[in-house]
């Protein structure tokens, strides 16, 4: 039978047996003698199977090949310990705990044994009491029933007269106390801090800590004893007292006045660890207790901040522990880390602040990698405090770029951006650029958005914005964000009108290189602003006039040759036909190159980008061929509206507001040129299509309809006199729905002749007259409008359109022709529906041909009658 690992207690000996052990006795005489002992005590328990040691037990773990295995060798020990718990008074109950919890570090269940860990603790025998204390806190806490039970026997415990007996119950009320057991046993750890006992007291000290975390309401409690800890000798009695000290000062503003006192005591503390000569007790590396000066430092971090007096009576030991702290240990390194945290939240002298950065660049200059980080790391929370200070060490900070460790190159990429002003943006730039090149796809994203926001906030010029901007889309690849690529956009099309055409030779030369090298897959936001641009500008990129603009970069270096027609289509060709292009891609290309139909001015030219447009009408993606097909009508039906359809947009507004609430009437927008500025200007408006019925109000939140839609009511013929038709209205989610007109309103030959009319001169361009007669009604006014030529030809295609502010209800007629022969007339019914009664602004826009020119013409009238609705 194997020894038992236990203290035998010699005194249940017979006293035969008593008087046969002596020292002259072998080791088999007393095994034997000891094991006939505990037969006849525990008959029962000791004649069960011996348990299993816990180092074997560990090694049948370890040496188990596959989880299985491991699942049954712990099921079999779990059940073995289980058999054993049932007897009352089990032997090996001591084993058995400290393998379950070998079983519970390895995540197996083992509640079960939470009644045998008050068991031991129940016991008087300390080896009992710490394997069931430290079961109680692996296998206890306070959502646990029996958790309960533990606290009469913590509180014996902490009255024990045994000082480890106490430390071990002071060890696990801070580990496991509820609130409710903290408010219970609180008055007993006060009174062990100020036991005269050390080790009993630094214990306390530490469990008031845990308790203040649990419970803050009993801090008070605790502070007469607290502030009398930094009076004591003993290292490990402050370090708790610091600790203590400084969880109630980051949970109390009030106690955090209360503790600003002791800040001279702290210094002279502080001071004394570092002139103190060696000793070998306290001593690390050379230094002085390294763990104690850090709480102090820390501390003083606490009290000092906001705090000018404080902050005073600190610095100068603060600049001693700065300059005489040995840096070539990690010891010493980590007490200057926490010097520089210190310094710089305190309000230190600005040469103190200066020494606290001087230091962490030194940091960066550490072969460590985790010294080089927290530098970093630093610097990137104090750059704030002092730019200028940080500055020096901007070129090793660059240098953390190419370091090879990716958190290391993360915080440097972040610290250079902070460091970007107007005075070093060229030099910051041209070294980012380099690291976006060379980075992992991970950075890139953030990295390029970055540098687009450093480079509009802090840009020299507008052609070294836009060479940046553009440098960044072709070494960031496809891992930029959308709000990149359309914040680009935004910049050019806001540039002057020099700038855009060097935009458009710049892309072009850009994206003739991804053309032809095959790249354009990996650089897909670079042609998508390269598309966008070619698209707007594409007549300055193959005019004459593009000789006369310099393309010579920042490097001194011009590569562009100005492109024919004919090959600039090839290339949008090439990149359409490409199979690795995103849809999102080609559908810019797409536009790009419909709106090149009318930049360029060679017929072949046009005819070649008609028959590519023509063969997306079959395309197997819907968004294209819906693309193709509406392009393709351009040509044909509606070939007169191309060119304004397809002209300049104007320049974009940056971040420009949504327009949710009601339109201002007193303060007229700009007139604008596009026909979607038509609808969407300086406040919400809504469109009449030709021929709709009035619908019901509905709400909608979009600015305009699709351009089609617009169009989609247009009836091109000649009819004599309007007939009721079926309509269709456009609602805000662009479901068709078919309305009836009411028929006898208008008739061109004979108006009705209504009273008040108020005739409206709204435009006379080019030998066209256009009127609104203006008959008033109620809610609901009559305009008609009355177009008459005085030029010496026929006027074809004449379309005119309208739209009002989304307070009105605007439902226009059939016109009466769109041909408008000399000293002719055209009219055209509009009805306008204005519940609100606020005065009517109107928006026109008219266009024609004549002898087959096209002509645009817009304007704005809102000189109508106020009492036009009354």
């Amino acid at each position: 039978m194997a020894y038992p690992m236990y203290e035998v207690d010699w005194s249940v000996l017979p006293p035969e047996q008593n008087r046969r052990f002596n020292p002259a006795f072998n080791i088999a005489t007393i095994k034997q003698v000891v094991n006939e002992a505990i037969e006849r005590v525990a008959p029962v328990s000791v004649r069960m199977q011996t348990p299993t040691r816990l180092r074997d037990l560990i090694r049948q773990i370890r040496a188990a090949r596959t989880a299985a295995e491991e699942r049954s060798v712990v099921n079999k020990e779990c059940a073995y310990i289980r058999s054993t718990f049932r007897e009352e008074d089990s032997v090996w109950r001591c084993r058995n705990i400290a393998k379950l919890l070998y079983i519970h570090m390895l995540g197996y269940p083992a509640h079960f044994g939470q009644l045998e860990c008050l068991k031991l603790i129940a016991s008087p025998r300390f080896t009992d009491k710490r394997v069931g204390y430290l079961g109680a806190m692996l296998l206890l806490d306070e959502r646990q029933d029996v958790h309960l039970l533990i606290t009469n026997c913590l509180k014996n415990d902490l009255n024990s007269n045994t000082q480890f007996v106490v430390g071990l119950a002071l060890c696990t009320l801070g580990a496991i106390a509820s609130p409710e057991m903290a408010r219970d046993l609180a008055s007993e750890v006060e009174r062990l801090i100020k036991s005269p006992n050390a080790y009993i007291k630094k214990k306390a000290a530490l469990c008031a800590f845990r308790i203040i975390r649990r419970v803050p309401d009993l801090m008070e409690m605790f502070l007469p004893a607290t502030r009398s800890l930094l009076t004591e000798k003993n290292h490990g009695v402050l370090i708790t007292g610091v600790t203590l000290i400084t969880e109630m000062c980051e949970n109390s503003p009030d106690t955090l006045n209360h503790f600003k006192k002791i800040v001279p005591n702290l210094v002279r503390i502080l001071k004394n660890l570092i002139l103190a000569g060696y000793s070998p007790e306290h001593d690390v590396s050379g230094v002085s207790d390294p763990f104690l000066q850090v709480k102090i430092l820390r501390l003083l971090r606490i009290l000092g901040k906001n705090d000018a007096e404080a902050s005073e009576a600190m610095n100068d030991i603060l600049a001693q522990v700065a300059t005489n702290t040995e840096t070539s240990k990690n010891v010493g390194n980590t007490i200057l880390y926490e010097t520089v945290l210190s310094i710089m939240d305190i309000k230190s002298e600005s040469s103190l602040r200066v020494l606290a950065i001087n230091i962490l660049g030194r940091f960066l200059l550490n072969n460590d990698k985790n010294i080089r980080y927290v530098a970093l790391n630093t610097l990137l929370r104090t750059v704030h405090v002092d730019t200028s200070a940080v500055q020096r060490h901007r070129t090793t900070i660059l240098e953390c770029l190419k370091d090879p460790d990716v958190s290391i190159r993360r915080r440097a990429m972040e610290l250079s951006f902070a460091l970007i002003n107007s005075q070093n943006i060229r030099a910051m730039m041209k070294e980012l650029l380099l690291f976006l090149e060379r980075s992992d796809p991970e950075f890139k994203a953030h990295c390029s958005s970055a540098m687009v926001l450093a480079a509009e906030r802090y840009a020299p010029s507008s052609k070294w914005h836009l060479d940046t901007l553009f440098q960044v889309l072709l070494k960031a690849g496809n891992y930029l964000r959308d709000d990149t690529v359309s914040s680009t956009l935004q910049i050019v099309s806001a540039a002057p009108g020099e700038r855009q055409a060097y935009a458009a030779m710049r892309l072009w030369s850009s994206l003739e290189r991804s053309a032809v090298c095959a790249d354009a897959t990996e650089k897909q936001p670079l042609v998508q602003v390269a598309a966008w641009t070619i698209g707007e500008y594409g007549d300055m990129l193959v005019s004459e006039a593009s000789n006369a603009i310099s393309m010579v970069d920042d490097d001194g270096v011009d590569d562009f040759t100005r492109p024919s027609e004919e090959y600039v289509i090839d290339i949008y060709q090439k990149l359409l036909w490409s199979t690795q292009l995103s849809i999102t891609t080609k559908e810019y290309l797409l536009l790009s190159l419909a709106k090149l139909s009318t930049r360029l001015t060679t017929k072949p030219s046009q005819d070649k980008i008609r028959v590519i447009i023509d063969t997306f009408g079959s395309h197997i993606h819907i968004e294209l061929q819906q693309r193709g097909v509406e392009l393709s009508q351009l040509y044909k039906q509606y070939a007169h509206l191309r060119p304004a359809l397809l002209e300049r947009m104007p320049p974009m507004e940056a971040g420009a507001p949504e327009h949710d609430a009601e339109p201002e009437h007193d303060k007229p927008p700009p007139e604008q040129d596009a026909l979607l500025d038509l609808i969407i200007g300086s406040e919400p408006l809504s469109n009449g299509d030709m021929e709709h019925a009035p619908a019901p109000p509905t709400n909608n939140n979009s600015t305009t309809n699709d351009i089609l839609d617009l169009l989609s009511g247009l009836d091109l013929s000649t009819p004599s006199v309007p007939t009721p038709t079926t309509a269709v209205s456009v609602t805000n989610n662009n479901m068709a729905t078919p309305s009836l007109l009411l028929d006898g309103l208008f008739a061109p030959a004979q108006p009705p002749v209504q009273p008040q009319e108020t005739v409206v001169r709204a435009l006379e361009r080019n030998g066209v007259l256009v009127e609104l007669v203006a008959q008033r009604g109620g809610d609901t006014a009559a305009l008609t409008m009355r177009a008459r030529s005085s030029a010496s030809t026929t006027i074809t295609d004449f379309l005119f359109q309208a739209a009002v502010p989304r307070t009105f209800r605007l439902d226009m007629m059939s016109p009466s022709g769109t041909v408008l022969t000399p000293q002719g007339e055209i009219t055209q019914l509009l009805k306008i529906t204005n519940p609100s009664k606020t005065p009517l602004r109107l928006r026109i826009r008219v266009s024609y041909n004549i002898d087959g020119n096209p002509i645009l013409e817009q304007a704005e009238v809102n000189n109508f009658p106020p009492d036009l609705f009354n």
